[in-house]
């Protein structure tokens, strides 16, 4: 039987293509004759670089369909697995004269697709919340493949890991526990924990376990200034990322060293449990439903107040109650919990 050349197309967010994870592993061992094309933006092939799942990578920039529809007709590939959920990729997949088009339909684009799969819904307009995990297994499902192993799973550059131990080898290398705090969140200020309670997690942890405590933030403005305040507001010294800069495969390189990392729920905290590592995660706004994982090393501490969760990317009440409502003692005890053994 002659290779053929197969597309799947990740999804954009960085949490949502490390869930994916599961269904790429799938996809792999179905298709181990064929030649497998990863089709992902630039954050997204960093995050998974180095990748087992794939034969290349295809990197694109942000270009309208029809230009990503010339690219994909130079691979002449026989079928395409769309994990992306937008109406533009399932155009230029169809452009690009691909006969076997799999993903979901939604967003009007099933006129588009050879293999159709339909998302469940709690109404007309609203999808039922279901984990990424799974929703992106469904495709694999579909294909006939084994989807029951949900584990995500990440590899590490060994040079990324060499570059980390040259940058902050006195604090990984040391008897001192590892904890990361993870303050930003790319979805919105919604899910933001209060910076000044950040801070007071960080003492706690540099004054009861003698931690190493990062803050990792994303390369903008406005996560750079919530870093900056969280190492001012704290009474011992933290090592803030923002003026440290990592690449991302090194901040994988970082995590895996932690023994504990404490983040709202963001992209990072994925790629944590793709590491096995420890982590606290803190849910406001939005349905854990929605990122649930079964991974036994994770506490989440979720809002309980009447209006979370509202899946909104900024709060519209008079102040932020359900990340308000989550205590620094509630945050400190469970880092306790963790570290205590």
């Amino acid at each position: 039987m002659s290779c053929r050349n197969i597309l799947v197309w990740l999804p954009s967010p960085m949490g949502d293509a490390v869930m994916a994870t599961p269904t790429l592993r799938c996809i792999r061992n179905l298709f181990e004759n064929d030649k497998i094309f990863f089709c992902a933006n630039r954050t997204v092939a960093e995050v998974l670089k180095p990748c087992r799942f794939t034969d290349e990578w295809i990197i694109l920039k942000r270009s309208s369909p029809f230009a990503v529809a010339r690219k994909l007709k130079e691979y002449n590939f026989d079928t395409v697995i769309l994990l992306k959920n937008s109406f533009a990729s399932a155009l230029a997949v169809f452009f690009a004269g691909i006969k076997a088009r799999a993903g979901f339909a939604r967003e009007g684009r099933g006129i588009f697709l050879t293999e159709k799969l339909y998302p469940s819904k709690t109404s007309l307009f609203e999808y039922k919340p279901v984990s990424a995990i799974d929703y992106y297994l469904a495709i694999a499902w579909r294909f006939g493949c084994d989807a029951t192993d949900k584990k995500m799973q990440l590899e590490i550059d060994e040079n990324d890991r060499k570059a980390v131990l040259e940058k902050f080898g006195r604090y990984l290398s040391s008897e001192k526990p590892v904890i990361i705090l993870v303050p930003g969140g790319a979805f919105g200020t919604s899910k933001l924990w209060p910076q000044e309670r950040f801070a007071k997690v960080a003492d706690f942890l540099v004054e009861k376990f003698s931690a190493n405590v990062f803050i990792s933030v994303s390369p903008n403005e406005q996560e750079m200034q919530i870093a900056e305040k969280i190492c001012s507001q704290a009474k011992h010294p933290v090592v803030n990322l923002a003026k440290n800069p990592v690449t991302l495969g090194q901040l994988k390189a970082l995590f895996s060293f932690a023994q504990l990392v404490i983040t709202n729920d963001t992209g990072p905290r994925h790629i944590v449990v793709a590491l096995n590592r420890k982590v606290i995660t803190l849910f406001g706004p939005n349905n854990p439903a929605w990122t649930e994982n079964d991974y036994a090393d994770e506490i989440k501490i979720v809002a309980d107040v009447l209006c979370a969760p509202c899946d909104k990317p900024v709060c519209k009440k008079d102040r932020h109650y359900c990340m308000e409502s989550i205590t620094v003692e509630t945050v400190c005890r469970a880092a306790e919990k963790i570290l205590a053994g």
